[in-house]
């Protein structure tokens, strides 16, 4: 780790500490939980269909049962509903992003937080576990049922970026929140081993292990997140040891300009500027504001394309590798991991490569224009579980890393910038837009995705995966454009210097 860096961290407190652990697990807790739907698609599948239409029924389903509980004629059109209900979840997920930091301004962050946990987790027990122990199998249950968990999960990821930005609100925060963006890839690892572990005794326990645990999990933090350093009696300057202007500093400076050249004032000139931060209340900006902002819509076009090739692994590739290899459905699940770790050490490299060379858009467009590649050689993988393992982390490299990347440092990048003028309330809503308009699109394409796969086969899909992917790359073009320039004509000035 650079000096840089370690210099940054040690500057923090056991405080910090703690809120970042208990964040990072808060989502955490919550994707383990989003990946266990994931996980038993081949389960649910055969028990929504007859098992004489169905080869895949597994023993632990009575066979009497069959014609009685089945609610398709076969496993397509299961396959099918899956896909409408990935769709359902995220589009209400989506909706909710954009009220839930509304929400979150008005009502302590705790609340709203444990709020979404404990509700997430009793809607998944309903969904996975009651229903099949009562025997209820209903269609416009389970959609009305994933519509509700749709927009109580969507309370969780604004309120745990909001009370990271109240306590690691300084300059450097971005390497920060590149290392806790990690924090839904180790769900979804999470998650698939407890599914795992527990699917050979049916697919209702693994949805009973991972909302147990995410209701505890959302008791644990309402009795031990602190929101913000004012709830003990601290302030930054006590925590980080800066100065009132060196911290209000810090914080006002935008790390995306529309200035390609850095303006050098002196110590007066800083004070006098943090005088005028002091002194101005940060308010509040709307909507339309927002998505004017430089760089926030092609950002969130390119998330919404991006996000939509990221879930569609997250949702249908332990069902992939099932039914197009043949493994059991355990061991389709651990290797689906694979994917995840790439996309946490792509996530951090790639967040590290991007603050060393102060341009995020130039890393992003190398990393998408090889995940092409990656997605057509992942295509052609052969039914062997090493290869396919090296194959599937490559590919997370590469596509979750640049996602993790515009979730979280170029979305904190978005909201630091001038017009913004450092606030909070500002920063949700860049952070609303950006993660609602990649959910909206990774809602349309999980149908599409099923559709495709029903009617062309998993080839069709992975080709379309690579155009959403160039898609992508095509939206942030201007942005390539422009920080590639401004590299040329820093090296050009640094060349005439010497």
């Amino acid at each position: 780790m650079p000096p840089l860096c370690c210099g940054y961290l040690s500057q923090y407190t056991h405080h910090h500490l703690v809120v970042f652990l208990l964040t990072f697990f808060s989502y955490v807790l919550l994707h383990a939980s989003r990946k266990t739907f994931s996980n038993v698609k081949v389960s649910i599948s055969a028990q929504w269909t007859p098992s004489a239409q169905n080869a895949s029924a597994p023993a632990f389903s009575p066979g009497e049962t069959w014609e009685d509980n089945r609610l398709f004629e076969d496993e397509k059109e299961a396959t099918l509903f899956l896909g409408a209900l990935d769709s359902i979840f995220l589009f209400s997920y989506a909706v909710g992003l954009y009220l839930s930091g509304v929400i979150g301004d008005r009502v302590n962050l705790r609340y709203v937080l444990c709020f979404g946990l404990c509700g997430s987790a009793a809607v998944e027990f309903v969904f996975g576990t009651l229903t099949e122990w009562l025997h209820i199998y209903n269609i416009y249950l389970y959609c009305s049922l994933w519509v509700l968990n749709g927009l109580l999960q969507s309370a969780v990821w604004p309120c745990v970026v909001a009370v990271m930005g109240n306590w690691f609100d300084k300059t450097g925060s971005g390497f920060i929140f590149g290392l806790w963006s990690a924090c839904a890839s180790v769900g979804n690892i999470l998650g698939a081993f407890l599914a795992s572990s527990v699917l050979k005794y049916g697919y209702e326990y693994a949805f009973l292990v991972t909302s147990v645990v995410q209701f505890a999990g959302g008791v644990v933090v309402f009795f031990g997140l602190l929101t913000s350093p004012k709830e003990v009696g601290l302030s930054l300057v006590s925590e980080t040891g800066l100065s009132t202007v060196e911290a209000e500093t810090d914080s006002q400076r935008p790390l995306i300009s529309n200035e390609d050249e850095e303006v050098d004032g002196g110590p007066y000139q800083a004070g006098q500027q943090a005088d005028e931060a002091l002194a101005e209340s940060p308010q509040a900006i709307g909507f339309l504001q927002a998505f004017c902002l430089p760089g926030v819509l092609p950002y969130s076009l390119a998330y919404a394309c991006l996000k939509l090739v990221n879930y569609s692994f997250f949702f249908w590739l332990p069902f992939y590798l099932s039914n197009n290899y043949g493994w059991k459905e355990a061991e389709a699940d651990r290797l689906s991991v694979w994917y995840d770790v790439g996309g946490i050490i792509g996530g951090t490299l790639q967040g590290l490569i991007s603050d060393f060379m102060r341009k995020r858009a130039p890393v992003l467009a190398l990393s998408l224009l090889l995940a092409m590649g990656a997605l057509v050689g992942y295509s052609h993988s052969p039914s062997d579980q090493v290869i396919n393992a090296a194959l599937l982390a490559t590919t997370g490299f590469f596509i979750g890393g640049p996602s993790n990347m515009i979730s979280s440092a170029i979305s904190a990048d978005l909201g630091r910038q001038e017009a913004l003028r450092g606030s909070r309330e500002a920063l949700a809503t860049v952070t609303g837009i950006v993660d609602g308009t990649g959910s909206i699109g990774a809602a349309g394409g999980q149908y599409l995705v099923s559709l495709l796969e029903s009617r062309l086969g998993w080839m069709c899909v992975f080709y379309f995966f690579v155009v959403m992917t160039g898609g992508s790359i095509v939206f942030i073009s201007p942005l390539i454009f422009k920080e590639v320039s401004a590299m040329w004509r820093d090296r050009r000035a640094l060349l005439h210097q010497l």
